[in-house]
């Protein structure tokens, strides 16, 4: 028997950083999402020799634990670990016995979500497997308190929700309170968006745990600069929001530029002159706005290109060394099944 899973990535494309304690807690946040063709990917083989096996195939690593009630969550494959202990803990209180292998699209430290995603790929295939009575906020709300509360790991909660869910989405965030509105967006509209929207890699990672202490030191200590710019970053949800339902396509470009200047006022460190010099050389060579995804400092960036303007932004960031990627906007969140 063979389980498998798949979590989409996502692009996060207004309102992000107020997801994030304490702000989302003292002013509450909301969150425009939409998720990509790149996944993470999860793979279980039950066995029966006592052992658990930990695969990255993708990068030749493999750890091993035997008669394991819990394991260290030290070395590569962190979140994994996160995974199993909470579920042997939480629901069947035994050793597993299991292969589990596990692969994302992208790099870590893109930006696009890519560390919670892959803990709702795991997690969604250890569900279909030991077939736990779970829903899709369950899912969502399990994964976050595994990598932020198991794991202490930094970060905010919309990568959870938007992978277990999918699609595109204005979440809502109020303390522990995560409400996802799912949006019917025509299809045209996303067509025209996944057109014009030009999704670069810039070669360069970063470490958003960092960023997002800045961002929360500011908040704790009241930094009016700071607060004053997520407030802006809300209405830029917003304003994203009612654009995409209302086909005023062509606006997103402006929405992203006014998300990006308020988004740079968040902490110091999520742009620098690299990045800056990137995004001058978009806006030069035909880009109407865009920003870093993620919490920022490197990784991916995306410029809304109107018209056949992608390709001269294409060229113009090629001296960057960087590359752009393919990819289609996607209705359908975490996946999983089981082959006989």
């Amino acid at each position: 028997m063979t389980i498998r899973s798949k979590a989409p990535l996502r692009l996060g494309l207004a309102g992000g950083g107020t997801d994030v304690s304490p702000y989302s807690d003292l002013y509450g946040g909301a969150i425009l999402n939409a998720t990509i063709s790149m996944a993470a990917y999860t793979t279980i083989e039950p066995t029966d020799d006592g052992r658990v096996e930990f695969l990255a195939p993708d990068m030749g690593l493999r750890e091993v634990y035997t008669d394991a009630m819990e394991v260290d969550t030290e070395g590569y494959f962190v979140l994994h670990k996160g995974v199993y202990n909470r579920i042997v803990k939480q629901y069947v209180h035994h050793p597993l016995s299991l292969r589990i292998a596990s692969f994302v699209d992208a790099p870590v430290g893109g930006g696009l979500g890519t560390s919670s995603t892959l803990v709702v790929s795991i997690l969604g295939a250890y569900v279909e497997w030991l077939k736990l009575p779970l829903g899709e906020y369950d899912i969502a709300r399990l994964a976050y308190e595994i990598e932020r509360q198991d794991l202490g790991l930094e970060g905010g909660k919309q990568d959870q929700y938007a992978a277990t869910f999918g699609g595109f989405n204005y979440m809502e965030f109020h303390g522990e309170n995560v409400i996802v509105n799912p949006l019917r967006v025509r299809q045209r509209y996303i067509d025209e968006l996944n057109h014009n929207l030009l999704l670069y890699w810039t070669d360069t990672s970063h470490v958003s745990a960092d960023i997002i202490r800045e961002q929360q030191r500011n908040v704790r200590g009241g930094n009016q600069q700071s607060i004053e710019s997520m407030h802006r970053l809300k209405e830029q949800a917003q304003q994203m929001k009612e654009a995409l339902l209302k086909g005023r396509v062509d606006d997103i470009g402006e929405i992203l530029r006014f998300g990006w200047e308020h988004k740079k006022q968040m902490a110091s460190s999520v742009s620098n002159p690299r990045i800056d010099a990137i995004y001058e050389a978009a806006i030069a060579a035909g880009a109407t706005g865009g920003k870093i995804s993620g919490a920022g400092g490197g990784g991916f960036m995306f410029f809304y290109c109107p018209g056949l303007s992608r390709f001269a932004v294409r060229e113009a960031l090629g001296r960057f060394g960087g590359e752009t990627k393919r990819y289609d906007f996607t209705a359908e969140g975490l996946k999983t099944w089981t082959i006989h």
